[in-house]
């Protein structure tokens, strides 16, 4: 029998840390201390979920760990991280570490990745960033604070400047750490639209030629912009896609095996563990054993 809606995982979702989800507004910006949460939570976020909001935390001093779905991410001031919309993340901070957190809709960003769109692959997995430009992005979190504390004249087009300059910034810091070149701009825009379908249909064994139709290309071509940006075949993809959600079932419910299989699509549960088993090299309840479910 196939697991209800109901046993689905429940992994805490919130709006901003602690609070209720909520619509998010299409040019959602928000920008708080470290501080404001991590403290009356003795430093230690519990893992949770912000469904669209993509967020980027500047760390001038201090340290810690993040954990970002099954994997665990030291990092060191000064340093940037990146935490993706959709992503199941928590911190363990050392005492008095200082910094600020940027949040920003994800519609907001995919916004401004149409008009700059090497920016569509700035959030394309979670990462602490070593100082480089973190000097850069700090002056341009300060004009933020001071734009998003007044209302003078040209308030918006001002915020908006300087979250570009902040966006590239950080994008160009990222490119560096991954010794990696601008992707060709047309594929790197057909490749962030293909990320948001296997994310829209990752519970579902969905052909490869469906998800060509919906984008409008040939598959043919669709696996050339794959290829070129990710250096992945579009297959890939979809499996770590259904891989990543397998390892955050198992990490985050206490559903057994075959209900884990049931709830991500799979109608065989023997062979759910065998595709595990083929992504992972090992089979889904060691996975779980030697990770341990968090709570």
């Amino acid at each position: 029998m196939q697991p209800s809606s109901a046993q689905i995982p429940v992994v805490p979702h919130f709006f901003l840390y602690g609070e209720a989800p909520r619509d998010v507004d299409d040019r959602f910006l928000h920008l708080e201390a470290l501080d404001d949460r991590s403290r009356p939570n003795r430093w230690s976020i519990r893992p949770h979920v912000h469904t669209d909001l993509h967020q980027i935390l500047h760390l001038p001093a201090g340290g810690g760990v993040m954990r970002a779905e099954a994997e665990t991410i030291a990092f060191a001031a000064p340093c940037l991280l990146l935490v993706p919309a959709a992503t199941v993340h928590g911190f363990r901070f050392d005492d008095e570490t200082v910094g600020t957190v940027l949040t920003l809709s994800d519609r907001y960003l995919r916004d401004l990745a149409r008009r700059e769109p090497d920016l569509a692959g700035l959030f394309a997995a979670p990462a602490a960033l070593p100082a480089g430009e973190a000097g850069a992005a700090g002056e341009c979190i300060a004009e933020l604070a001071r734009e998003l504390a007044w209302a003078a004249p040209g308030r918006r087009a001002a915020i908006e400047g300087h979250l570009l300059v902040l966006l590239v910034a950080v994008l160009r810091q990222r490119q560096a750490a991954q010794g990696a070149l601008a992707q060709p701009r047309p594929q790197a825009v057909l490749v962030a639209r293909f990320r948001e379908a296997v994310e829209a249909h990752h519970r579902t064994d969905r052909p490869l030629d469906a998800y060509a139709g919906d984008l409008g290309v040939t598959p043919a071509r669709l696996r050339a912009a794959v290829r070129a940006v990710t250096g992945a075949s579009p297959g890939r993809i979809i499996r770590d896609r259904r891989l990543l959600e397998a390892k955050r079932t198992l990490l985050y419910s206490d559903l057994g095996i075959a209900e884990v299989a049931y709830s991500l699509g799979f109608s065989d549960p023997a062979y759910f563990s065998r595709f595990f088993a083929k992504g992972t090299g090992e089979a889904p309840r060691a996975f779980r054993e030697r990770r341990g479910a968090i709570r």
